[in-house]
């Protein structure tokens, strides 16, 4: 086992408090929005081990990252069925995620989708770091966020009625022609059509239209005032009128969403255990100065009207807790780990990566206490005991 040390990314939305507060360390007083677990070339984890032999954990050996270490013998690392299935890589990114401001609006795309606009930005040599690119790798990012504390965010469209009467409880004259059209038109073309206007409209009157929507919004308060938060972070920003045609979730500690292919979503407040596809694709509707391409957005959205489908972990006579998912690239569960209990074995024959998030929790040779976490290679003996929760990501392979 490794333990690792993990790179928390200061974008401007992170909260200045809960990643400090969870890892037991003074606020710096800048955003700490993400902790990164894994081997994104963005932010790989780093680990130290010694440069021959099995893996293990003497502290004796240089740091390295954890993508150089899988790209040094990806079988041992992942295991021959996981290195079959995905590749020489870890398909999944694991994080710590800590919002203090709304995170943009946005969407991805399933994996023919990323597949094909990757090869067309690749034809037609658009640089891979360029603001206006779209698909920076040819992977689908399905997702999962697991709430730490209480958690808000926006998922899926909701009904178009729904959105009508929000829209028309604010009273503003510009947002009637989108109350009609949800009011009118079938429900896939309803949601197209407002989406395409709103993002399409003239920028300064979406400006006066937000401003007023977001006074009224102010005004009104109970489940108008989610508004007038966003706009406070996004004056003006069309993303605050996309907005309201999604589903508003609150989830309590331990509860879960997952974010499918084509599902319009933000996340909105809260600190929580993120998992995903190891991929950059996001296609932005709004709340963000980035990049927004509408004519692709439209093609990846799914105009589809859905509850959000809150998750609950399933639990197993083992102790795992388990949040079951339609994809491969990720397995996320927990355990409650209980003082004087026999120890769990987890020996799996895929990677893992193992965070604690309270207490402490002996991981083989390790102690674990919240925030920390460590890899585990494939097929690596390990058992886990102590007082507090850790969460298990991994594979289905």
């Amino acid at each position: 086992m490794d333990r690792l040390v993990n790179t928390v990314r200061p974008y401007a939305w992170g909260s200045t408090t809960a990643i400090p507060g969870l890892l037991g360390t003074a606020p710096t007083g800048e955003p700490q929005a993400e902790m990164w677990m894994g081997a994104h070339p963005g932010a790989p984890s780093l680990l130290t081990r010694p440069t021959a032999g099995p893996p293990a954990s003497t502290g004796t050996g240089p740091r390295q990252s954890l993508t150089d270490v899988i790209a040094a013998d990806p079988e041992r690392e992942l295991g021959r069925a996981t290195v079959e299935k995905f590749g020489p890589r870890l398909p999944f990114l694991l994080k710590l995620l800590a919002a203090g401001a709304p995170l943009s609006l946005q969407v991805h795309p399933d994996p023919a989708q990323a597949r094909r606009g990757y090869e067309d930005e690749e034809r037609r040599s658009v640089p891979v770091d360029a603001p206006h690119r779209t698909y920076r790798d040819a992977h689908h990012k399905p997702e999962l966020i697991c709430a730490l504390t209480p958690f808000t965010g926006l998922c899926g469209f909701r009904r178009p009625a729904e959105s009508a009467e929000v829209m028309s409880a604010l009273g503003v004259d510009a947002l009637k022609p989108y109350a009609d059209l949800l009011g009118a038109r079938p429900e896939e073309a309803a949601l197209r059509e407002v989406l395409t206007a709103i993002l399409g409209a003239d920028p300064a009157e979406t400006a006066v239209t937000v401003h007023r929507a977001a006074a009224a919004a102010e005004r009104l308060g109970g489940p108008y005032a989610p508004y007038a938060r966003i706009a406070h972070h996004f004056p003006g920003d069309p993303g605050v009128l996309a907005a309201m045609l999604l589903n508003y979730v609150e989830l309590r500690p331990g509860e879960a969403l997952f974010l499918g292919a084509g599902v319009p979503h933000a996340y909105l407040s809260g600190l929580g255990v993120e998992i995903m596809a190891s991929s950059d694709n996001v296609l932005r509707c709004g709340l963000t100065p980035k990049h927004i391409d509408v004519p692709e957005l439209l093609r990846i959205v799914r105009f589809e009207a859905a509850e959000p489908g809150i998750l609950r972990p399933e639990a197993a006579a083992s102790g795992e807790e388990l949040y079951e998912t339609p994809v491969d690239e990720f397995r996320l569960s927990r355990y409650g780990l209980s003082p004087g209990a026999a120890p769990v074995d987890l020996t799996r024959g895929t990677p893992q990566i193992l965070l604690c998030t309270a207490g402490t929790v002996k991981a083989g040779p390790l102690d674990l206490t919240p925030g920390t976490s460590a890899f585990v290679p494939s097929g690596e003996m390990v058992e886990v005991s102590g007082t507090g929760t850790l969460f298990r990501a991994t594979v289905v392979a």
